[in-house]
């Protein structure tokens, strides 16, 4: 029998310094039984970073034809393809196929082997924007999960700074591409 996933209830109150967004979303993420709660974190961070009325996440790690987390219009067209992990550079050739801006968030221990790896084939790519999270941070990101819960993200240059009750953390990002 397949193991179903978590379910967890996030109010995410968002103060977006770079762009001027002041907003709060209910979001309901799912934690998929192969998924780490770190990953699930930066799927949010990601979410976030981008946010848009319009933005959404996926059916994630069970559709292998869709992102993350993605931006549609309403007559389906995906507007931004926003990948989460150290995707393949066919992965994201794919992606850049079906949408005009693509967006991948790497984090990780192993993310500067597989950028070191990977970045000759990246930059061939037109559209296409990787941000790598600070490993150290964002390994403390499930420090802040509970299966409800209300966390404050602020974003201010390249660094996010996250409230839950009294707990706080800062996220570090580089873009790479």
């Amino acid at each position: 029998m397949a193991h179903k996933p978590t379910i967890y209830k996030v109010e995410l109150q968002l103060v977006d310094m770079n762009r001027d967004i002041y907003t709060s979303c209910k979001l309901t993420l799912a934690l998929h039984p192969s998924e780490t709660q770190e990953r699930m974190m930066i799927r949010l961070m990601a979410f976030g970073l981008n946010f848009h009325d319009d933005l959404q996440f996926s059916r994630g790690l069970s559709a292998t034809d869709e992102p993350d987390v993605w931006e549609c219009s309403l007559d389906g067209q995906v507007n931004h393809w926003i990948e989460v992990g150290q995707a393949t550079p066919e992965r994201i050739r794919k992606a850049v196929s079906r949408s005009p801006k693509v967006s991948l968030y790497a984090f990780g221990r192993e993310a500067d082997i597989w950028w070191s790896r990977a970045q000759e084939a990246f930059k061939d790519l037109p559209r296409v924007a990787v941000w790598q999270f600070n490993t150290e941070q964002s390994s403390k990101l499930s420090d802040l999960l509970e299966r409800t819960v209300s966390i404050t993200m602020t974003i201010t240059d390249n660094e996010i700074y996250l409230n839950k009750d009294e707990q706080q953390l800062t996220l570090g990002f580089t873009r790479l591409l």
